[in-house]
């Protein structure tokens, strides 16, 4: 069948919306009075949350923001009346992976001060190629263990995602391996300034432990 363009778009526009729930911002100030951008690394992700705010505060956070990545791709193709597994479908479920991440990267609910996107991509993953995100999640918690440097395992943890694809699965779709190339320079991307700290030794570790989340 011909592809539901009006239904497309309203569907974007809506993992956009998703993306754009500010849930770090939102948590903080909701239950901590703080706006976690004015602190830490200033930025609204689950990263700075766990660092800023500490664990409680930052696996909700963590939790929310992966979902807005699987909710609106789980949810949304299967009403469009596209057959699943067609090259339609698919399309369909790898633009709203990305809108929801531009959500997340530019939300319009928070003046478009977002994240840096690797939870919202994680869910949209782990909606279009489980197995792929089962390996990008042991990537990153093998090279968290070992380096405790949040932005490098979520780097390696974006490369090991077209290889995973590519090689370990052999992916035929070029819709799917297309996806994984572009999700993972659009991290490497997000993640610029975070690459030239590590090169000159300046990134912080993350202490998980952190602090307890006490009210300010």
């Amino acid at each position: 069948m011909d592809f539901p363009w009006v239904y497309g778009i309203a569907a974007m526009i809506i993992a956009y919306a998703c993306g754009s729930i500010p849930t770090s911002v939102w948590w903080g100030k909701a239950f901590y009075g703080m706006d976690v951008r004015d602190h830490g690394s200033r930025n609204a992700g689950a990263t700075n949350t766990f660092r800023v705010l500490g664990p409680k505060a930052g696996i909700p956070v963590l939790a929310i923001d992966i979902l807005k990545g699987f909710a609106p791709v789980r949810i949304l193709p299967n009403l469009s009346g596209l057959q699943p597994d067609t090259a339609p479908w698919m399309w369909l479920r790898v633009a709203l992976v990305l809108a929801a991440v531009l959500g997340h990267l530019y939300p319009v609910f928070a003046g478009f001060r977002g994240g840096k996107g690797v939870a919202t991509s994680l869910g949209g993953v782990l909606a279009v190629h489980p197995g792929a995100a089962a390996i990008c999640v042991a990537v990153f918690a093998l090279v968290f263990w070992l380096s405790r440097y949040v932005s490098l395992s979520s780097l390696l943890a974006a490369v090991a995602f077209p290889l995973a694809v590519g090689l370990i699965y052999r992916e035929a779709s070029p819709v799917k391996v297309g996806f994984a190339i572009v999700l993972c320079l659009m991290v490497v991307y997000t993640h610029r300034e975070n690459i030239g700290r590590l090169i000159r030794g300046e990134e912080n570790r993350l202490n998980l432990a952190g602090r307890s989340g006490t009210k300010p």
